[in-house]
């Protein structure tokens, strides 16, 4: 385990740091609460917070379970928050969780496989100490914040990456490779959007939680993260709409090339089809075919076939299928 920080603030201020190897430093006044955040945590150091922290058994019981998705639990006057964090490693979404246990004038945070460190939120609430003063649920609600600030850059970068294929398919045609990478960027999207309408229903039970921590003058802050992540989802839903698009554009112009081909193949098809005609009908070998000793047989025969083939070569032309 990792510990990211571990502090006491009173009035908005930074206080103190908290030993969370010494059984015996846990007293937090009425007026001041301890914000602890911790990194990849074991399950025998979560059992010290619990019994430090007096946390509910059954919150211990969802922080050690990886949560597919979003979620908040109730358990008394505590409260359990689950978060996925997310973030772009080349054209892949990656995922990590935040959870935080909040009660009285304790908040602690477990960050599990999540690149972004809450130290920028910690400084900037730290900064702004009568930000600070209204309590845990206002770092909960920075949080959220910062967790969800973190998705629009993923919808940009892949909304970047669709223009530029969208342009591509418009000017020449895709190749195997630009298709794997259009469907895998798709899969990617309804994954993401998956997370997002629970980190919505989160937002909303936050809103309305009423806890004695819960400050009142929180709840507008969580209706602001929910409309964050209206307009995020949104924008996937955009971008999949797009991504919809050049796939159909994509066919469309592969079966407009296609057809194409096929009318040229055909169209000399036909145009060959007259010289083999001919080559095989005088090829029969008959014993009687009176043309055959005419003097200018073979120059007509010639000259007809090169006319007829001529001809079926403008009317191709004219048809727009050569």
């Amino acid at each position: 385990m990792t510990i990211a920080a571990a502090r006491v603030y009173s009035e908005g201020h930074r206080l103190r740091h908290l030993r969370l190897d010494d059984p015996h430093d846990r007293q937090v006044q009425d007026h001041q609460f301890a914000w602890i955040g911790l990194v990849d945590p074991t399950a025998a150091e979560l059992a010290q917070l619990q019994q430090k922290f007096g946390l509910h058994p059954l919150a211990l019981d969802d922080a050690l379970c990886e949560h597919p998705l979003p979620k908040v639990s109730v358990y008394g006057d505590q409260i359990f928050v689950a978060a996925r964090t997310a973030w772009l490693d080349g054209e892949e979404i990656v995922y990590g969780e935040t959870c935080a246990f909040l009660c009285r004038n304790t908040i602690i945070t477990l960050r599990t496989g999540s690149e972004r460190a809450h130290t920028e939120v910690r400084r900037r609430l730290e900064a702004s100490p009568a930000l600070m003063q209204v309590g845990v649920a206002y770092v909960l609600y920075a949080l959220l914040d910062f967790i969800v600030d973190g998705y629009q850059p993923i919808v940009d970068d892949i909304e970047e990456d669709v223009l530029a294929m969208e342009r591509r398919a418009l000017d020449a045609f895709l190749s195997r490779q630009d298709v794997t990478h259009l469907f895998n960027l798709r899969q990617s999207l309804m994954r993401f959007r998956r997370i997002l309408g629970p980190m919505e229903e989160v937002c909303a039970r936050l809103e309305h939680l009423h806890l004695p921590f819960m400050d009142e003058r929180v709840r507008p802050y969580f209706r602001d993260v929910g409309d964050h992540l209206r307009r995020v989802s949104s924008n996937v839903e955009a971008l999949r709409d797009v991504l919809s698009s050049v796939f159909e554009v994509s066919n469309l112009f592969e079966q407009q090339r296609q057809g194409d081909i096929t009318r040229k193949l055909a169209s000399w098809a036909g145009i060959l089809a007259v010289p083999t005609m001919v080559a095989g009908l005088y090829g029969m070998n008959f014993e009687f075919m009176p043309e055959l000793h005419w003097r200018y047989a073979y120059f007509v025969v010639l000259g007809l076939t090169v006319v007829v083939c001529a001809g079926l070569y403008f009317a191709f032309r004219r048809a727009r299928w050569l």
